[in-house]
């Protein structure tokens, strides 16, 4: 069989479905529930044919801090990929069943782990069952045979925390892009995590991770540059944050897709900043 290569961040459902059932690749699902829905992410009782659960909300995440979905050391997370079969040979596809909304966090964090070899599925499940690819049941879906031997090798460029927002704030050579909505980003709506303030990291821009989305597969090349070209990013650093890490990865994932590497992600993003004392705030 053939060599496997991943050489873009964002696969169609026609080349997942041309490589399915390849023995070096490697299908999570990674869906969570929307923060700001009702939807409990489980739209579908069906998954992807040979797909594996990433269960984001736990085995992948540190769940040592109240702040949620914030990345585990290199060590957990090498753990719990070789529970799930993974080897650091392995080219990953990751989907989720809204579209794009958590799979890009995955990517991310699978980068963050040094692992490049990984792609998001544009338009998810949705887009795969519109093509009437093959779906299993979920009681159905494969079983773990074996360990893999995934190692971690961290890459802290890619991480931001709250000391890095701090001295980010100021610089112009630095811009933090909010991937949450509008009104969140003004303090006009409420937080749906009620424990937290409302408003902004002082000198960030808003671009609400819907913009770059259309039905649930990302917008084109060409429509994303003319998004973020208001936003003048050239020779910047951008730092991407948003309600808990999540949609900030979709902006990352279109800033990857339009040829812009010098970013990074906010990882405890509004869940850590909205609750923090002595940090600046505007509205």
């Amino acid at each position: 069989m053939n060599t496997l290569e991943i050489t873009t961040p964002l696969v169609s459902v026609n080349w997942l479905s041309k490589h399915l059932d390849h023995p070096d690749l490697i299908i999570l699902d990674a869906t969570i529930k929307k923060v700001t829905s009702q939807d409990d992410g489980k739209n579908s009782n069906l998954n992807i044919k040979n797909a594996r659960f990433f269960d984001i909300k736990h085995a992948f995440s540190d769940t040592t801090t109240n702040i949620p979905n914030m990345l585990p050391t290199p060590e957990v997370f090498s753990e719990a990929c070789k529970a799930l079969g993974i080897s650091s040979h392995h080219k990953i596809v990751i989907y989720d069943k809204l579209g794009i909304y958590s799979s890009p966090r995955v990517w991310w964090m699978f980068k963050t782990m040094g692992h490049n070899a990984v792609a998001v599925l544009d338009g998810g499940l949705l887009s795969w069952q519109k093509e009437g690819l093959p779906c299993v049941p979920e009681e159905n879906s494969i079983k773990i045979k074996e360990h893999g031997d995934f190692e971690a090798n961290l890459i802290p460029s890619l991480i931001s925390d709250s000391d890095t927002i701090v001295d980010a704030i100021n610089n112009n050579n630095i811009l933090i892009l909010d991937a949450r909505s509008p009104g969140r980003f003004k303090g006009t709506e409420p937080e749906p995590r009620k424990s937290l303030k409302g408003g902004h990291i002082p000198n960030s821009m808003n671009l609400h991770y819907t913009n770059v989305l259309n039905n649930g597969e990302m917008l084109p090349a060409s429509e994303l540059l003319e998004i973020l070209k208001p936003f003048s990013i050239e020779n910047k650093k951008l730092i991407f944050t948003c309600g808990s890490g999540i949609t900030a990865c979709i902006l990352m994932l279109a800033s990857e897709l339009v040829g812009y590497h010098n970013v990074s992600v906010y990882d405890g993003s509004w869940s850590e900043w909205g609750q923090l004392d002595g940090v600046p705030i505007e509205c």
